[in-house]
């Protein structure tokens, strides 16, 4: 069985914040790249069909076109706004009574693909303030590390496996590289590095199941 790294996978995404506004409201956008060694067909292939979803990410029911409202089994639903297969999906992200935005641009590179995630909310700051952009970037993180697996293996990730994988070493060790590195991009953003660092500690935590740090 072929068998990536995942450590060296969380070193390739890069990270970075930029700020928004929806309907007068700011926003923040939690943006992360990486590059698949895979054709942007197959790349496509994996993030859109139904039947290959489960095998990295989670089961996704509903209407994937245009249009229609979508539902991942335990997380989000939403409405697929625009497609322009094979490069370009947005849709909304809706829990509850809270809606975001995501985009995924895919971009042909030598020898693979480029893959640009956005993830822009209207962000509480109490919750911003306790977590930082690791709360949604880690968690995109695991996505992407996921499709890593299945685009280099053809396998599917067994979903109890899955859900366990952050509480193993290598995961604890994925989840806090991953939280480190969204917490480098917050202080780039320009938030005092301490305080960066702090949320990223938390979102460790979060991830993790260990006690939340003091302060």
């Amino acid at each position: 069985m072929t068998r990536i790294d995942a450590l060296e996978q969380v070193g390739l995404v890069a990270r970075e914040l930029r700020r928004g506004e929806r309907d007068g409201a700011p926003t923040k956008v939690v943006v992360a790249r990486r590059t698949y060694r895979a054709e942007p067909a197959d790349v496509w292939d994996a993030l859109t069909d139904a039947e290959r979803l489960p095998r990295w990410f989670a089961p996704v029911t509903g209407d994937l076109h245009v249009g229609g409202r979508y539902q991942v089994e335990g997380n989000a639903g939403g409405v697929v706004e625009e497609c322009d297969a094979p490069r370009r999906f947005s849709l909304t992200w809706e829990m509850g009574d809270q809606v975001s935005w995501v985009e995924v641009l895919l971009a042909p590179a030598d020898g693979g693909t480029d893959l640009t995630l956005s993830h822009e909310a209207v962000v509480d700051p109490q919750f911003w303030e306790q977590f930082g952009p690791g709360a949604v970037g880690v968690g995109w993180d695991l996505a992407l590390w996921g499709l890593a697996a299945h685009l280099a293996t053809g396998e599917a990730i067994a979903r109890e496996i899955g859900e366990a994988w952050p509480t193993t070493p290598e995961g604890r060790a994925f989840i806090e590289h991953a939280a480190t590195g969204w917490a480098q991009a917050d202080a780039a953003d320009g938030r005092e590095a301490a305080s960066a660092a702090a949320a990223g500690a938390r979102t460790t935590a979060f991830y993790t199941g260990d006690p939340a740090p003091e302060g």
